[in-house]
């Protein structure tokens, strides 16, 4: 992986923790998600219109990815309504790295090698330590199946949309049509399964809603083309280290707890970072 591949990484790692943030800040995190969805239909049409067209080929993995956003959008909205930022964060971005490494080493083609495995290791491993807080500080434990859920559902679209941006041909078109996809199935499902009051009415939730839609976007593209240039389980790992920008703002923000817990778990996330450069 370059340097300028690496830095674009860390950037959409940053983009992803603020929207995440963004989301937490609404007081109905399922309607914030709601609003960022509707807006990524219009950024990923306007998109659309200034990029090739992606390769026919393609939109089964567009289909594809927009169903497991859902499932993504669905956990991690109903998760963020249990528990604080820096603790649903880890939990369901977590699991995910190490889960593409361990299905991608049989399904994908990337050549990854054992120092980059151990990168994704010390991760994952930063990543856990600071989720075990859900155990030890009486949190509500009732986040934990909607955290993994979303964890799961991030490692399956990491790998449908590893793979379909590089069959489309254009991977900026991809993502942009994946967000509307997205955007469609999560409004649609989300008004069929709880009424359309789910959508808000407030215009500040609409501002940060659309703010975040927007940070979603960069994020999102950013990845996608980092991995049609390194493999895609090392991209997905590095894309992790969103966690420290989260547990940071979660601190200086929302006042969460910064212990000694989430300091030694910050160290482990930024070693695994420094290993994946070595």
């Amino acid at each position: 992986m370059s340097f300028g591949v690496f830095l674009a990484v860390m950037a959409a790692a940053f983009l992803h923790a603020l929207w995440n943030a963004l989301i937490k800040l609404g007081t109905s995190k399922v309607g914030g998600m709601v609003i960022l969805s509707i807006v990524e239909v219009p950024i990923g049409l306007a998109v659309v219109c200034f990029t090739p067209a992606i390769d026919p080929a393609a939109v089964p993995w567009v289909i594809a990815a927009g169903c497991t956003h859902f499932a993504y959008k669905f956990f991690l909205s109903y998760a963020y309504d249990r528990g604080d930022l820096s603790r649903v964060y880890p939990i369901a971005r977590g699991a995910a790295p190490m889960l593409v490494a361990l299905v991608g080493a049989f399904i994908l083609k990337d050549a990854v090698t054992g120092r980059q495995y151990a990168a994704i290791a010390a991760l994952a491993l930063g990543i856990l330590l600071m989720a075990r807080g859900v155990f030890t500080s009486g949190e509500n434990r009732r986040l934990l199946p909607f955290a993994l859920g979303s964890a799961l559902a991030t490692a399956t679209y990491t790998m449908i949309d590893g793979m379909g941006a590089r069959i489309s041909g254009s991977p900026v078109a991809y993502v942009a049509w994946v967000f509307v996809a997205d955007g469609c199935l999560f409004t649609l499902g989300m008004v069929a399964l709880r009424g359309i009051d789910v959508i808000p009415r407030n215009l500040h939730a609409w501002r940060l809603g659309s703010v975040a839609s927007a940070a979603s976007y960069g994020a999102y593209a950013v990845s996608i083309w980092a991995m049609t240039f390194a493999p895609i389980a090392l991209v997905a790992a590095l894309r992790e280290t969103s966690i420290l920008f989260a547990v940071l703002i979660g601190w200086l923000v929302f006042g969460e707890r910064m212990g000694r817990e989430k300091a030694l778990a910050a160290a482990v996330i930024v070693a695994g970072v420094v290993l994946s450069r070595l």
